[in-house]
């Protein structure tokens, strides 16, 4: 590594930078203005993905940070690549995932003259940020980097832009990396005030039927361990959000999968009963909460979030406390007792049993029912990291996979974005190349970053990509069947592309499985190939999830969408 003093270009103090961060990879495609950078790369030590399109880079940043807790990073060159990244960026912004996107800038005498391939992607991307920078001067440099992944990585996890400009990359400086960041106005919360967490101690030690409702933050803070010793202390049923799979094992007998729109039914009318509901961690999203004025209406309500601009919110609570999940957790557990709830776990036990996720299996015993492989899924391979794309795929990948640790599950939640969960599969099989890595997919979705399957094959990222094909764009299809009258409006997709070819033109394994007992034969293949693998699944095309609470409804107001056979 070089010297603290020693002199060097922009481009090379940048790669130092990088260094000193203890980055080891970084997903990007090159242009113009970044060739000075580039060129420094070439001779670096940090692994550069050439991803396909510049969305693929943001999205395979975030599925490396998710999988491992560290910063990711994408670089895009100027104008259109960095506005492609814009998606991306979002992405990791409404699901709350540490991210640095650095983009290059025309050369800094040119900015604001329309220049070729010149876009104000800091000022496309403040409401989509933490922070973000445009480097006016080599000196800062290294301030500049040093602080975006301080920022990035601290408080509320987020991603932050750093722009620069060419000129930047080609000056001179006297290196020198700074060893702490000093921000006026930016000093997150971690230490819980300790009246508040008595407060909720106390709370919890009056109440009957508490319900704990865990998010991202918990995997975020890392602070699974302490969430699980609370359950178990005080015998509170758990759910988790979509972005808090795995936060607590799936497997428990406390726990009670996901809540809200698609959630279960047992969870949904455990946050109607409850009489205090301990939200750790959440944000109290639309999806989960439906109609606010019937959310959790007879509980009090603890929320526990190291953002305070979260707090009542969206939803009024009666003890907050700001801080950081992991820290909270462990003092909440040293003023706690033992909830009675034995009663309260009885009841919820028979709500279990009264109405457990389940489908109809198919008339014909082939027919691939898309919650089956889901099922094959987990027995196969229970350790797993599954990461999604978004629709009803997602949503069977939440309800019928048991994730029992965190940063196994991987999926857009905030944003909702197709094509996110390929090229996010790439970054977690980069990031844990001891896992098996399955993108759940459906064909819709698939299409929008396929080009990443050259990605995969041209670095040997053995990538499992698992497309429930329906031939519809499936959740937009459901609606349309439910509340439109089978109107279904350029939403079928049937036969559009023959993904085994595809595969096998990119030089990645094709499979196709049709009959339902191919489905485990053909997982076993792909995980043992140790390739870059497709499996196209052709399932019941108008197979829905169930259970779905509409739009705007309470969440204890349950359609059952059973198909009868």
């Amino acid at each position: 590594m070089t010297g603290p003093t020693e002199r060097m270009t922009g481009a090379r103090a940048f790669i130092e930078c990088l260094y000193r961060e203890g980055v080891d990879t970084i997903f990007g495609y090159p242009g113009g203005v970044l060739l000075p950078i580039y060129d420094e790369l070439y001779s670096s030590n940090i692994r550069h993905i050439l991803v396909r399109h510049e969305q693929a880079a943001a999205h395979a940043a975030e599925g490396y940070a998710r999988a491992t807790g560290k910063t990711g990073v994408c670089l895009a060159t100027s104008g259109p690549g960095a506005t492609n990244l814009v998606t991306g960026i979002a992405n990791a912004y409404m699901d709350s995932i540490p991210m640095v996107a650095f983009t290059g800038q025309v050369p800094s005498s040119l900015i604001g003259n329309d220049a070729f391939q010149e876009a104000n992607i800091t000022g496309i991307t403040m409401p989509i940020t933490k922070h973000n920078y445009l480097v006016q001067d080599v000196k800062e440099l290294p301030r500049i980097i040093k602080e975006a992944f301080h920022i990035a990585s601290t408080g509320r996890p987020g991603p932050v832009l750093v722009d620069l400009p060419k000129d930047i990359t080609t000056d001179l400086i006297d290196f020198h990396y700074p060893e702490k960041v000093e921000l006026r106005g930016y000093s997150p919360t971690y230490q819980g005030n300790l009246q508040q967490i008595k407060k909720a101690a106390a709370e919890i030690e009056k109440c009957s039927n508490p319900v704990i409702y865990a998010g991202g933050g918990v995997i975020s803070s890392g602070a699974a361990t302490e969430l699980k010793k609370l359950a178990e202390k005080i015998r509170a049923p758990v759910t988790t959000t979509l972005t808090g799979m795995g936060g607590f094992p799936g497997d428990h007998p406390l726990f009670m999968g996901m809540p809200g729109m698609h959630g279960t039914k047992y969870a949904n009318y455990a946050i109607q009963e409850a009489d205090l509901l301990i939200a750790v961690g959440v944000r109290f999203d639309d999806r989960v909460t439906g109609k606010i004025k019937s959310f959790a209406s007879n509980a009090k309500i603890i929320h526990i979030d190291i953002d305070p601009a979260e707090i009542s919110k969206n939803v009024k609570v009666d003890i907050p406390i700001v801080g950081d999940a992991k820290w909270i957790l462990s003092h909440l557990l040293k003023h706690t007792g033992k909830a009675q709830s034995e009663e309260w776990l009885e009841k919820i036990a028979g709500w279990k049993e009264q109405y457990p996720l389940h489908y109809l299996e198919s008339a014909c015993r082939d027919d691939i029912k898309p919650q089956y492989i889901i099922e094959q899924i987990n027995e196969v391979c229970p350790d797993a990291i599954i990461v999604t794309e978004v629709g009803q795929h997602q949503m069977w990948a939440a309800q019928y996979f048991k994730y029992t640790e965190p940063r196994t599950f991987i999926s857009s939640g905030g944003l909702g974005t197709m094509g996110y969960g390929f090229p996010a599969a790439i970054g977690a099989k980069v990031a844990r190349p001891d896992k098996v890595v399955i993108d759940v997919s459906g064909d819709g979705s698939f299409q929008m970053n396929s080009q990443e399957m050259a990605t995969i094959v041209q670095n040997n990222i053995p990538v499992i990509i698992a497309i429930f094909n329906n031939g519809f764009l499936g959740m937009v299809r459901q609606w349309q069947e439910i509340f439109y009258g089978k109107r279904y409006s350029s939403t079928c997709i049937r036969d559009s592309v023959d993904f085994v070819k595809l595969a096998e033109a990119y030089g990645a394994l094709g499979i196709r499985v049709t009959k339902c007992s191919e489905v485990r034969p053909a997982l076993e293949k792909a995980i043992a190939s140790g390739r870059p693998t497709l499996i196209d699944f052709i399932v019941e095309c108008e197979e829905n999830v169930s259970p779905m609470v509409p739009a705007g409804a309470a969440i204890n107001e349950i359609l059952d969408l059973e198909r009868k056979e």
